[in-house]
């Protein structure tokens, strides 16, 4: 269950284990319920990932959209959702799913987009952040086979998702099994052969594709299925 999103006088929304603002520790008051900020969490990055167009969100060729666009399909999805309700759930996402800017030379003002994962056709900018020497790909047991012949390929979307920490791996791979397989990826090894590895979010990075050779099956993966 995702955390309440609580708001402070002082410092705006926080979402925190323990509910207190982690700059000065006030209680703050409830902004939005768990169940609540999933929820617009979830239709929030569905169309600026994938459903734009159904929802009539107009995005640019690097998926920017305005921010007010994406308040007023929330709220025609959901009666009780207000603008802040949107704002905060931008601000407080724990694996940095979208991606806010102010307002541009065009005089469009605030703009939003989702920071990876699109099924739809956008040009990501490429990113300066430094890629670690290893990162890491959750997947159910049965995907195996296809990946050993064909390595990692983006699927459904744009662009094959990698983890900084095998631990958010095998948290991805667990809304696809109950068991998830970890893969090592030798990101080392493939940005020195040319393949380009762009940082996305909080602990999110993105290929093209990740070829065989650069894959290894974690040892803690077998472990766990033995």
């Amino acid at each position: 269950m995702a955390e309440p999103v609580r708001t402070c006088a002082e410092h705006g929304p926080f979402a925190t284990d323990d509910g207190t603002c982690p700059r000065c520790g006030a209680r703050g008051t409830e902004l939005l319920s768990g169940e609540r900020r999933r929820r617009l969490s979830k239709f929030a990055s569905g169309a600026l990932r994938h459903f734009a167009d159904d929802v009539g969100l107009d995005l640019d060729e690097r998926g920017w959209t305005t921010l007010e666009g994406l308040v007023d399909a929330v709220e025609r999805k959901y009666d009780w959702a207000e603008p802040d309700h949107i704002t905060a759930v931008i601000a407080t996402d724990p694996k940095g799913r979208f991606e806010r800017t102010g307002g541009v030379d065009d005089g469009s003002g605030d703009r939003v987009r989702a920071a990876y994962g699109h099924s739809v056709d956008v040009d990501l900018e490429p990113t300066d952040a430094p890629v670690p020497d290893e990162l890491y790909h959750g997947t159910a047991p049965e995907n195996l086979a296809s990946i050993r012949e064909s390595g990692l390929q983006p699927m459904s979307r744009q662009y094959v998702q990698l983890s900084e920490s095998s631990e958010a791996a095998r948290r991805v791979g667990n809304r696809h099994a109950s068991d998830p397989v970890v893969l090592v990826v030798d990101a080392a090894g493939m940005v020195a052969d040319g393949h380009r590895i762009t940082k996305r979010g909080r602990e999110t990075y993105t290929a093209d594709r990740v070829p065989t050779r650069y894959l290894e099956e974690s040892a803690s993966s077998d472990d766990s299925r033995r």
